[in-house]
């Protein structure tokens, strides 16, 4: 029996030491210490042995049982080596090469740089479904019934039950309706702001897209003068970029402000010489504000003659074409990493 195991140890070894792949030393495996192998069945025999020779062949049968099993885990760790693309000389305690990470969208990190601007001067953050009513898109700003942004041409209406007000529901066109479900629900003053995409039907070109990102903000209050309000611009906008820029406000009109302005900043990309960002005048339009309309501050439940303040909504894709100097305001929107990896 002695001689019967060692001659079994030796062709194993023999056997094991010639396996190329994983399927030949599985096979290899199997036929010595399988359910069926070769050393199994010897087990299976020894208690037709004479008592006396029984102890020292099973413990023999299991020390080369095991010392089978070693030599083909041994294998296996020769085989992964030659199958692996490591070599067997590379050395394992070099640090390695950080993969790439991936790295905020500019648009988000812009929207995150203005709420910790905005919040170092004590304004909270508030935010919205991007689906909203004509109630609070239209009514509640004071648009006219026959102002062309109610029309589809401008607007994306959903399919609802309603025919106006509060149950007539679109894609919100801008988020100015959000200040007044925002002084609906809270005490004034009020010192806040919003951001979000809002979604206009238009043709896209350099400067316009049909979704878009847009950041506004709201003080209202019993005392707060306009030139206050130019200052908060001059203020974010020179937090946004590091150094002072020149702003210029035009008299412009919108509903929900009275009075209103047009608020312009002199072109980053061009450096106020005139390119297609600034259609070749130098400044681009950045945010419309103004004061509060006062029936705007009546729709949020406040008086007109006791509350005043200042609003205004920063086109968040133009400050971001304006920080890092590009001139294709679709190109944020493309999902091209080849474009995106710029601002990792």
């Amino acid at each position: 029996m002695k001689d019967k195991l060692n001659a079994i140890l030796c062709d194993g070894k023999e056997k094991i030491e010639k396996t190329k792949t994983l399927d030949e030393l599985q096979n290899v495996k199997a036929y010595f210490i399988g359910k069926q192998g070769v050393l199994t069945d010897i087990l299976k025999s020894i208690p037709l042995l004479e008592v006396s020779k029984r102890a020292e062949a099973g413990r023999l049968c299991n020390e080369i049982k095991k010392s089978i099993s070693d030599m083909i885990e041994a294998q296996k760790e020769k085989i992964y080596m030659k199958e692996s693309a490591i070599s067997e000389d590379f050395d394992v305690t070099v640090p390695g090469i950080l993969p790439p990470a991936g790295t905020l969208h500019p648009i988000t990190q812009m929207c995150y740089d203005l709420n910790d601007i905005f919040r170092s001067m004590g304004f909270e953050i508030f935010e919205e479904s991007d689906i909203t009513s004509e109630l609070y898109a239209f009514d509640n700003l004071s648009f006219p019934k026959n102002h062309p942004a109610r029309e589809s041409m401008d607007t994306y209406w959903l399919k609802s039950n309603g025919e106006s007000g509060s149950s007539k529901l679109c894609l919100r066109p801008h988020l100015t309706g959000a200040s007044v479900r925002y002084m609906q629900t809270h005490e004034p003053p009020f010192r806040f702001v919003y951001p979000g995409r809002v979604y206009r039907n238009e043709s896209t070109d350099a400067r316009h897209e049909r979704a878009f990102f847009q950041y506004e903000a709201l003080i209202v209050d019993r005392n707060f003068t306009f030139s206050s309000g130019k200052l908060l611009i001059k203020s974010i906008l020179s937090k946004v970029f590091g150094c002072d820029v020149d702003v210029r406000m035009r008299a412009g009109f919108f509903p929900f402000v009275e009075p209103g302005f047009e608020i312009d900043m002199k072109c980053l990309v061009c450096g106020g010489k005139g390119c297609s960002v600034c259609k070749h005048v130098g400044w681009i339009e950045i945010m419309p504000g103004g004061t509060p309309h006062p029936n705007v501050l009546r729709s949020a439940g406040l008086n007109p003659d006791e509350f005043t303040g200042f609003y205004v909504n920063i086109g968040l894709d133009r400050l971001v074409m304006m920080r890092y100097g590009v001139d294709d305001v679709r190109l944020f929107h493309s999902a091209d990493l080849r474009f995106l990896k710029q601002f990792s």
